[in-house]
């Protein structure tokens, strides 16, 4: 999901994350087959600003790299 770009619009593939992880992020709404909206991308390897749902929600670089996505448009995969 890092590598999409600001405003595109993601499918969730899988999640390579441990089950604390996979679990969490079920509970905000990603899972796999849910689309989100890449909104913003902070600066020097900060967080991801995303909505999934309907919902804005940060999440942490490290975490959302082991969201394996499919952009729609071009990204740099």
């Amino acid at each position: 999901m890092t590598e999409c770009e600001k405003g595109e619009i993601i499918t969730v593939l899988s999640v390579k994350a441990g089950i604390k992880a996979k679990k969490r992020l079920a509970n905000l709404g990603i899972v796999p087959g849910v689309k989100i909206l890449k909104k913003k991308s902070a600066p020097l390897k900060g967080p991801l600003e995303i909505i999934v749902k309907g919902s804005s929600l940060v999440i942490g670089r490290g975490l959302s790299a082991k969201i394996m996505v499919r952009c729609q448009g071009q990204c740099n995969l």
